[in-house]
């Protein structure tokens, strides 16, 4: 059974920085590439950035590009997501997911930048 588990996340200022977390089991966690997704009050569930299995490739949406970061620890079975330059329309509740299984998500982190 799927479960994957974020956390992480908190209140922060404008600027600021966080280091999301999210530890996967159920699965073979270095075979699957992760995802992170984001849903703000009132809107739909958004790509943030991925990462391939190995790391070695990673995709960021663009209002993230050059201010997130992605990485893995596959000894670890977690996957990290590093904000930086945070802004108030970054809050969100942010959840992590495999490749290919948009059926299984943890019960998200919630990310809140205000001054």
């Amino acid at each position: 059974q799927v479960h994957l588990e974020e956390s992480g996340g908190g209140l922060v200022q404008p600027g600021g920085s966080l280091r999301l977390s999210c530890v996967g089991s159920g699965f073979t966690f270095s075979e699957k590439g992760m995802k992170w997704y984001r849903q703000a009050p009132g809107q739909e569930r958004e790509f943030v950035a991925t990462i391939s299995a190995h790391g070695d490739f990673v995709n960021f949406s663009g209002s993230v590009r050059g201010r997130f970061s992605i990485s893995r620890d596959n000894s670890q079975n977690t996957v990290y997501l590093q904000m930086t330059n945070l802004k108030p329309e970054d809050t969100a509740v942010y959840y992590c997911g495999a490749w290919g299984d948009d059926d299984n998500w943890g019960q998200g982190t919630q990310v809140t930048v205000s001054s």
